[in-house]
Order: C-alpha cells, then sequence, then structure tokens
C-alpha cells in the first residue's frame, strides 16, 4: 500500500463493519455514518467483528481505492473505544497491519543507558 503525502489522517471506524460492504457501501459509511468526506483523499479503515479482517478506502485522483487483508491465523489488535472514529499515524496503521497494539508507546522496550566515567 502506497502512502505517499505529508498531511495524509488514517480514520479507523471504531467497533466493526460488516465486510460484506465493498466501495459503495464502505464510502456510504464514511459520509453518512462517519460525517467525513470519502472523496477527501484520507484513509478509512475497517476491521470484521472477528478481527481477522481489515479493509482500507480511498480515493485516488480519480476513483476509490480498496485495500483487503484476511488474516488465517491470529487477530489484528483492533482498539477499543466507544468513539464511532480515531485518527492514527502512518505508522501507527503499518503497525497495526503488522499486528503490533497502537496503544503501547513503543514498538520495542524502552531501554535506558547511564553514564559511566
Amino acid at each position: 500500500m502506497f502512502m505517499p503525502f505529508a498531511n495524509l489522517k488514517v480514520y479507523l471506524a471504531m467497533g466493526f463493519t460488516d465486510m460484506r460492504k465493498s466501495i459503495n457501501g464502505l464510502s456510504i459509511l464514511v459520509s453518512e455514518h462517519l460525517a467525513l468526506n470519502p472523496f477527501s483523499g484520507h484513509i478509512f479503515v475497517f476491521c470484521n467483528r472477528k478481527r481477522n479482517m481489515v479493509k482500507i478506502l480511498y480515493w485516488e485522483q480519480n476513483g476509490f481505492c480498496l485495500w483487503h487483508k484476511k488474516l488465517e491465523k491470529h487477530n489484528f489488535k483492533w482498539p477499543d473505544s466507544k468513539e464511532h472514529i480515531k485518527i492514527i499515524g502512518k505508522r501507527e496503521l503499518a503497525w497495526l497491519l503488522d499486528g503490533i497494539d497502537i496503544h503501547q508507546k513503543h514498538a520495542h522496550k524502552s531501554l535506558n543507558y547511564s553514564i559511566v566515567y
């Protein structure tokens, strides 16, 4: 997946989404349920109830693109939230797709060094 724009926003649709929806259904969800513009060029991410499938919708110049990933084993670390939408960065999206919990402060444990004289 290519994400070239510096000011790109990534919107996670909280809860679960019916994965039978395709471009038209997801773009309607974005505009009506989330009250956002699906033609903005930003990325909209949806997850199913089992958390083993993700769909990503975005507008690119002259048409919608739909990216779909289904895990055969394991689940995505989809965040729990009472909000309808959560804004994350491109880095956190990559972590989410790689199976890392985006609520962790760091992907790796922090190391603390002291200076020895």
